[in-house]
């Protein structure tokens, strides 16, 4: 990858974030990655061994000779709390905010995915289709992330800043259609790049305008930093998926 890819950078910062959030922050019960874990026994060791691959895994992706051993540990524990979330969907199965959770995770395997397979061999079939596969589940969770502003649209209203014109709803449907739009565009392969790198400055808006204040406003409250830290990770993820489509471009051009 000759080019400088900067979704990859913040994925891994955000990973990094995450491992130092859960390491400093003993309150597990209401850590949104975390919780889905119960009352397993030696809960507190299975969480300070994922802080530790979350904080290695986030300085490994940042160097193109590790960023692929980096990605795959990225990858392997976001997946397993994607998996933590698979019994809590069967046994609440029409409360869709279990769904969300699963797909909020498994968006960010998919980040790790297409790292793993974009920094791979250029003539491998088979890295090709592994980010593919990054590619359309990547897709799936953003029509996720559309369901789930549309089943909990006032709560996503109560995100948006009052001092915003137009109206906390205004925006809330907004970037549902917005969300929605991408998801199309992402799935059907029509303005695939455009699509990805507005929802990128979307999400980036998101961390500027609703989870960068969080913190100063309220310190004590863990969820105000943990989701500063969840959506730069998403983000990271779809800038990631904006890079992949974008050097695919390229690289069709040269040939």
């Amino acid at each position: 990858m000759a080019r400088v890819c900067l979704g990859r950078h913040v994925y891994g910062f955000a990973a990094i974030a995450f491992g130092i959030i859960t390491l400093v922050w003993h309150d597990f019960n209401n850590w949104q990655q975390i919780r889905a874990l119960g009352d397993v026994p030696h809960r507190e060791i299975l969480v300070y061994i994922a802080a530790v691959l979350e904080i290695f895994g986030g300085l490994a992706i940042q160097w193109p000779r590790t960023a692929r051993a980096g990605a795959i540990a990225l990858g392997f524990i976001y997946l397993i709390f994607a998996l933590l979330w698979v019994p809590h969907i069967v046994a609440e199965p029409r409360v869709f905010d279990r769904w969300g959770n699963f797909f909020e995770q498994f968006s960010l395997v998919s980040g790790a995915l297409i790292v793993y397979a974009w920094l791979g061999r250029k003539d491998s079939e088979r890295s090709a289709t592994t980010a593919r596969i990054g590619y359309l589940f990547f897709g799936i969770c953003v029509v996720s992330f559309t369901i789930e502003q549309v089943v909990y649209l006032s709560g996503t209203a109560s995100f948006v800043p009052k001092w915003i014109p137009l109206g906390q709803m205004f925006w809330a449907v907004l970037t549902t259609i917005a969300f929605a739009l991408a998801a199309i565009a992402l799935l059907s392969g029509r303005s695939a790049l455009l699509a990805s790198r507005l929802l990128t400055a979307m999400l980036i808006g998101f961390g500027l305008l609703v989870w960068l204040p969080a913190p100063f406003a309220n310190s004590h409250k863990m969820i105000n930093w943990a989701g500063n830290a969840q959506n730069l990770a998403i983000t990271g993820a779809a800038w990631i998926v904006a890079d992949f489509l974008s050097q695919k471009r390229s690289a069709a051009v040269v040939i």
